[in-house]
């Protein structure tokens, strides 16, 4: 019996070893290589005469056996969408019509949708602009989106960009469904090793330590699968508002307007301008014209002189 329990005090340290948490290995790696741990406390209990058989098909290095639902024609697709909406409005538009949008949001409930982010910024009384972020049902969207261009056009303005994007999350929830199918069918193996209690003190040790490890991969997993899962039930709309300019405009916002408002301003620092570039030039164009002046009235006339007497 000793030796029996040796043998499993053996198996848990090979499944430390396989599924610690080494510096270099993110967590991902992590649970990947746990895998080969059932393998070796399956052949340990066959050796024991006990009954238990590992189910997990990804534990024996093949894929799992994704079979679809009665009545379907493949696998289930899980297809995460995120739309934007930019709208153009009138003047003294947009807060109303983002309060109108995150009131129909909040109507429908947690359940249907819900806000992320909204804020809203105005730099002066002609122009503002806004965001809104939400998450909601794909079919509750699809009919807002529509409510959201009738707003626009009654509101006298317009939709000025849509796009939608999409990510194909069907591999991924696969995978982490499989991973966490493979750690639930270790930790019953390694519940039913601690449940016998019939070995030394040192290998119930180990076995724990590896069942606690296995017990916090799960919850990891299963969040990871929970938000993956979210996505793909939850489609994500951003909203973009912003006011129209007008041609004309008192405010600075309009480039012709702050032009014309601008001209002697602007004037008066160019004449500026041209007054200090001539105050600092000032010297040295007198510097330069005096020696100039000796070069020609006395230098270069004695210089030829010299040059008549030589020849």
């Amino acid at each position: 019996m000793v030796k029996q329990f040796g043998m499993v005090g053996a198996a848990a340290l090979f499944l430390a070893a396989c599924g610690g948490g080494g510096g270099d290995y993110s967590q991902q790696d992590r649970l990947e290589n746990t895998s080969s741990a059932p393998v070796a406390l399956d052949k340990m209990l066959d050796q024991d005469g006990s009954n238990y058989k590992f189910q997990s098909e990804r534990g024996r290095g093949q894929e799992p056996n994704i079979t679809s639902a009665p009545g379907e024609p493949g696998v289930e697709q899980y297809i995460a969408y995120s739309h934007n909406l930019g709208l153009t409005l009138p003047k003294g538009q947009v807060e109303p019509m983002m309060q109108t949008h995150t009131e129909a949001c909040r109507v429908a409930g947690t359940a249907t949708c819900i806000v992320v982010n909204s804020n809203v910024s105005s730099q002066n009384e002609d122009y503002a602009s806004g965001n809104l972020s939400i998450r909601a049902r794909p079919d509750w969207i699809e009919t807002f989106m529509g409510g959201v261009e009738s707003d626009a056009d009654e509101a006298g303005g317009e939709i000025t960009q849509r796009s939608t994007r999409s990510d194909d999350l069907t591999r991924q929830i696969i995978d982490t469904g499989a991973r966490m199918e493979a750690q639930v069918t270790l930790q019953g193996r390694l519940m039913g090793l601690l449940e016998r209690r019939d070995g030394e003190l040192g290998d119930l040790l180990q076995i724990e330590r590896e069942l606690a490890r296995v017990t916090g991969d799960i919850e990891s997993i299963r969040a990871q699968l929970k938000t993956l899962r979210l996505r793909v039930s939850m489609s994500s709309l951003d909203l973009n508002y912003q006011t129209k300019v007008p041609a004309f405009s008192s405010t600075r916002e309009n480039p012709l307007g702050a032009a014309f408002g601008d001209f002697f301003y602007n004037l008066s620092g160019a004449v500026a301008a041209v007054i200090t570039a001539f105050a600092i030039g000032l010297p040295w164009m007198l510097l330069i014209g005096g020696l100039l002046w000796i070069w020609l009235r006395l230098i270069w006339p004695w210089v030829r002189r010299k040059r008549v007497k030589k020849s």
